[in-house]
């Protein structure tokens, strides 16, 4: 029997830096898992939209649509939960973030920068109105403090609030020497853009590709399979 395939759907960005990280991500995810279809798809900006390549899949058989996105928002609960609603036998995965093996690979990008102690540190995320959005980015930087036994606070450069250069400046004023805003975006683009562009001292690179972040694709990807077998 024929795995469901794995959609790996990502928001789509103008950039090729961008495109070229997340194309590499995806190779790392059939790498991973080389039994499995995989297929990606975009809820903005570049094509095949995800309602179109669900739509063509579900004809022939079950899918998991992982997002290939750092927290829960608009494009998980409206986007993907609309492409995916008509079909009983596709499901769709939670977001990647949280997750401990984001933390490890932002502590590596940390690192490659040259932290050092009494180093501020904002977690720099894209942003959203979605409350829950908001959530997933505040624990994760509860994660990250914890790994680096150091104060970590957020930024955002859109929906929430404070923004990056807001939460770079109160770092300053609260003493410290040095601020690093570590990117919690997957791969260069305008978010990127933002963060880099945010008053900070230095700027870790984005996410991907890492092997650590395909294997929470491929994490994500068999517990979503395992319920869906289970009810289908």
């Amino acid at each position: 029997m024929t795995a469901p395939t794995l959609i790996a759907c990502s928001h789509g960005t103008a950039s090729n830096d961008g495109r070229r990280a997340i194309r590499s991500l995806v190779e790392q995810v059939r790498a991973i898992l080389p039994n499995v279809p995989v297929r990606e798809a975009f809820v903005d900006v570049e094509q095949p939209a995800v309602d179109a390549v669900v739509a063509e899949v579900a004809a022939s058989g079950p899918a998991v649509v992982v997002p290939l996105l750092l927290s829960t928002g608009f494009h998980t609960r409206v986007d993907i939960a609309r492409a995916v609603r008509p079909y009983p036998h596709v499901v769709a995965a939670p977001a990647l973030g949280p997750h401990d093996l984001l933390a490890l690979v932002l502590e590596d990008r940390l690192r490659e920068v040259g932290l050092r102690s009494g180093d501020a540190v904002v977690l720099a995320a894209a942003g959203s109105s979605d409350p829950a959005a908001e959530g997933d980015v505040r624990r994760m930087g509860e994660r990250v403090a914890e790994l680096l036994h150091a104060r970590v606070t957020v930024g955002f450069a859109a929906g929430a609030h404070p923004r990056i250069e807001a939460a770079v400046a109160d770092a300053r004023q609260k003493g410290a020497r040095r601020v690093i805003a570590a990117s919690y975006v997957l791969a260069p683009g305008h978010f990127a853009g933002v963060i880099a562009n945010g008053g900070a001292d230095l700027v870790t690179a984005p996410l991907a590709p890492d092997l650590r972040i395909a294997a929470v694709v491929a994490e994500r990807y068999e517990t979503a399979r395992a319920a869906l077998t289970a009810t289908v």
